[in-house]
């Protein structure tokens, strides 16, 4: 309004809209006085004391400045019950969330458009499984289980609603029946099932070959499908092709909200907009791999440990970075369980990453080891054709009945829906439960060969039996030395992981566990006809015959996905990392340790930030090598003597990406859909093999008349340059890779309900980011979608075993699963620029961080 406006209207009407503006103003105040009071309802108590039903003795929880708590207990059973209700504090919607997918009930929170994502769950029945497992738990680790599920129920019956999270109150608009039932040991299990599903080993490749193979001869299928280079790429026990010389290596000795709490008609009015516009959510909950992250070659990790022959302090070093899809809050919830004193009635002394909703910390270290996880990537799931008519099916030239069983689907504002789950005695029927696995039924058996007919998909998988994880868990905890580690490691079954070790007697080391199946016929690559028992599983193997090794000659070890050993792998699985990341951890190691360098935390952190892109290295001299004109020409300037590395405010890495994403989409645009380039390791080694092949027949792409390796360069050089401007603009000083590779931290419920409020409450972001896919700073993204971050590593951790106080961590979000707490999102930034924080572990060091200390007591007794 202009500022002489105000001249021209009569007194009366200034005091109007005087008046109109205080009544606006004094509304809004209350709205947001209730919206804070919403919001911050929910923030857990973090000092004073709490009675705890349940509690046999005192428990202490200290908190730092980033919220993370440390607990310490008299008694296992005390400890374990304030593990669970504090994380309950911390997550309890995250924990109420993944257990409603787990159990495949989310229709319940959501309605009728998730039936088809917990018909999906209920035919694998995770939580079937998850209750068998409790069941064969042995007595202390079920106590404990059950100790964690009467910590969390504790909190429940503390609070309800809107109390426990601000997701409730969202949720309420929409389903305002809905109250979380109580907690059971079940809950917990389940969430490793999910797990197993994420790192689901080479489900993806079993069924991208068998598509390509409808529409690609068998070596073509084989070419964009290759063998890992033996000759170039490291192994973990092996170490590098040509490991460089360095210091003496000598191996060491073994040793819901009230609605009339609405500040007035308006707001209820706006309440109502939220419900109708909350019907929306099933454009966000579509699919189980969104819900659990996305799928992908990035899904992995590092990890590496260092003998103290090799470092500073003359003890080890171990670091860890998990590579998962991100999660708004992130799926690692730092934790530490103390006992007052280890003996025995109280054996944990331990800290690091846990799974809100599961008892124990996953990766970490206690007071006499650490170790480190990444995904082992074993080949535990195959796919078979199956012979099906009515209820039976064909095995060995006999019908064999199906085993039937029925699944109720509760739907919250709906009838229920009934479904049928038909299982072989190999797993179950999977055709009518995703696109992909209906495809194979329909496209891949003329494709393999097989006769005219009607054919189902089945899917057998170790997850889908009953295993020991839950137990290894609570026995990696409180392991003391290189026997209790390994003993531990025996239970773990699914999903299996690379294991590195360190103590504090100086020693190293690495075990594959897992449950890896023995193949009778086939290498698990494709799906095989389930009609004959010729294709069954023979047995697994054995523990003891699980590569492993303790203090290497080499002094450090190193993984990153890749395979174990040179020879023999075939019985582990076909589709191992390519090694790109591997490769880079053992030069950046070997080049530090031939220059004499001794090797500290701050040497391992700068190696886990690295961004050399190995794909760019590979492609830079080819196209110094051309001669172009016009924007190819202009492009290859812009990338004449970069380094290769993608740097966060690099033009280069921009403009790079950019070119690799349309060279892809060129060369590779014409496979069926769902088989598309995602753009990592894979990918890098298919089109670094055809650089030196400048007249395969990938290098031609008909419609656009190009023809030769040379011309498809050129031509994706051409073109890159003209999307780059269209996105940056024409000057590129302000091109960036952070400005295209972006984070937009998702709440996994809420995030993408299409409501921009909603998401506002619970996103955050986004983040300019540098790294890539297949680079050890593996911030992934995925081609066949945009430069948009889908991969990351979830954590970071550094664990120096001469001082354990001097170990570092940090975490993708923060230590609080609410909204708008102080310690939601904290250590994102930290994240985004590689840094870490201090991790106290000793009681004397976790005293002084401490900035709250709160008291969990056993409830008093009334007098009189």
């Amino acid at each position: 309004m202009g500022t002489d406006a105000p001249r021209t209207r009569r007194h009366g009407g200034l005091t109007f809209l005087i008046g109109l503006l205080v009544t606006v103003l004094v509304l809004g105040v209350a709205g947001a006085g209730l919206g804070w009071w919403t919001v911050q309802r929910s923030f857990p108590t973090t000092s004073g004391r709490v009675e705890a039903p349940g509690l046999t003795a005192a428990v202490t929880v200290y908190r730092d400045d980033a919220g993370i708590p440390q607990l310490v207990a008299e008694t296992d059973h005390d400890l374990f019950l304030a593990q669970g209700y504090v994380h309950a504090q911390d997550r309890f919607w995250e924990m109420d969330f993944r257990r409603h997918v787990t159990s495949g009930r989310l229709a319940e929170l959501f309605g009728q458009s998730q039936v088809g994502t917990d018909a999906f769950i209920r035919t694998l029945d995770w939580r079937g499984v998850a209750e068998q497992e409790y069941e064969m738990l042995d007595e202390p680790s079920r106590a404990l289980y059950d100790a964690y599920a009467e910590g969390v129920n504790a909190y429940l019956a503390e609070r309800d609603g809107a109390g426990l999270s601000l997701e409730y109150a969202v949720l309420g608009l929409q389903n305002p029946g809905y109250s979380p039932e109580p907690w059971s040991p079940a809950d917990s299990i389940a969430w490793l099932k999910a797990m197993a599903w994420d790192l689901r080993s080479n489900l993806a490749d079993e069924i991208d070959r068998a598509l390509l193979a409808s529409v690609l001869p068998p070596e073509e299928v084989a070419r964009l499908h290759p063998d890992y280079a033996w000759n170039a790429q490291p192994t973990i026990l092996d170490g590098p092709v040509a490991a460089p010389a360095g210091a003496d290596m000598r191996p060491l000795e073994v040793q819901p909200p009230d609605a009339s709490a609405s500040a007035d008609a308006e707001a209820d009015a706006d309440a109502d907009g939220y419900a109708d516009a909350l019907s929306s959510l099933s454009a966000m909950l579509d699919e189980v791999p969104s819900l659990l992250g996305p799928e992908g070659s990035d899904i992995g990790s590092n990890s590496w440990v260092i003998s103290g022959v090799l470092t500073e302090s003359g003890m080890p070093l171990l670091a860890n970075d998990t590579h998962l899809g991100p999660a708004m809050p992130s799926i690692w919830a730092q934790m530490g369980l103390h006992c007052r004193e280890v003996n025995a009635e109280c054996a944990y002394d331990v800290s690091g990453f846990t799974f809100a909703g599961l008892p124990g910390v996953i990766i970490g270290h206690n007071d006499r080891i650490a170790w480190g996880l990444s995904n082992l990537g074993p080949d535990v799931a195959d796919l078979y054709l199956e012979r099906v008519d009515g209820d039976a099916y064909e095995l060995d030239g006999a019908m064999v009945p199906l085993t039937l069983r029925e699944e109720t689907i509760e739907v919250a504002g709906g009838e229920p829906v009934e479904i049928t789950v038909r299982s072989t005695a190999r797993g179950p029927i999977v055709t009518d439960i995703d696109a992909d696995f209906e495809r194979l039924a329909t496209d891949y058996p003329a494709a393999s060969g097989q006769s005219e007919g009607e054919y189902e998909v089945s899917l057998q998988w170790t997850a889908l039996s009953p295993g020991n994880t839950p137990q290894a868990i609570l026995a990696l905890d409180r392991a003391r030395d290189w026997d209790g580690f390994r003993a531990a490691a025996a239970l773990f079954d699914v999903p299996a992981q690379n294991l590195i070790y360190a103590d504090v007697e100086g020693n190293i080391g690495y075990q594959a566990p897992g449950r890896i199946p023995v193949r009778t016929s086939g290498d698990g690559t494709v799906p095989l006809p389930g009609w004959t028992s010729e294709n069954r599983w023979a047995g697994t193997i054995p523990f003891d015959e699980l590569p492993s090794a303790l203090n290497p000659p080499s002094g450090y070890l190193v993984t990153a996905n890749n395979p174990i050993v040179s020879s023999g792998e075939a019985l582990l699985t076909k589709d191992w990392d390519m090694g790109y990341r591997a490769e880079a951890i053992d030069r950046l190691l070997g080049e530090r340790i031939a220059a004499g360098e001794k090797l500290t935390a701050d040497s391992l952190a700068e190696i886990q930030l690295d961004t050399s892109d190995p794909n760019a290295a590979a492609f830079l001299p080819v196209i110094a090598s051309l001669e172009l004109s016009g924007d190819a020409a202009r492009g290859a300037d812009l990338l004449d003597g970069w380094d290769a590395t993608a740097d966060v405010d690099s033009a280069e890495a921009a403009y790079f990406s950019v070119f690799w994403r349309t060279l892809l989409d060129e060369m590779f645009g014409e496979l069926p859909e769902g088989t598309r380039p995602k753009g990592g390791d894979r990918w890098f080694a298919v089109v670094g093999t055809l650089l030196a092949e400048p007249d395969a027949r990938w290098w031609s792409n008909a419609e656009a008349g190009v023809a030769g390796r040379d011309a498809m360069i050129a031509r994706a050089l051409e073109l890159a340059w003209s999307e780059a401007e269209a996105r940056m603009g024409g000057d590129t000083d302000s091109w960036r890779w952070g400005r295209l590779h972006t984070l937009t931290l998702t709440n996994a419920s809420f995030g993408e309900s299409g409501i921009a409020p909603i998401e506002w409450l619970f996103n955050r972001g986004p983040y300019e980011l540098g790294g890539g896919s297949s680079i050890v700073n593996a911030i992934g993204w995925d081609a066949s979608v945009g430069y948009g971050v889908h991969w990351v590593p979830s954590m970071r951790m550094i664990v120096d075993l001469g001082d354990p106080d001097a170990s570092r961590w940090v975490n993708l979000t923060g230590a609080s699963g609410h909204a708008f707490h102080a310690n939601y999102a904290d250590q994102t930034p930290l994240w985004q620029s590689g840094e870490t924080r201090p991790w106290p572990s000793t009681l004397e060091a976790i005293h002084d961080a401490a900035r709250d200390t709160l008291q969990l007591r056993p409830p008093q007794r009334a007098e009189g």
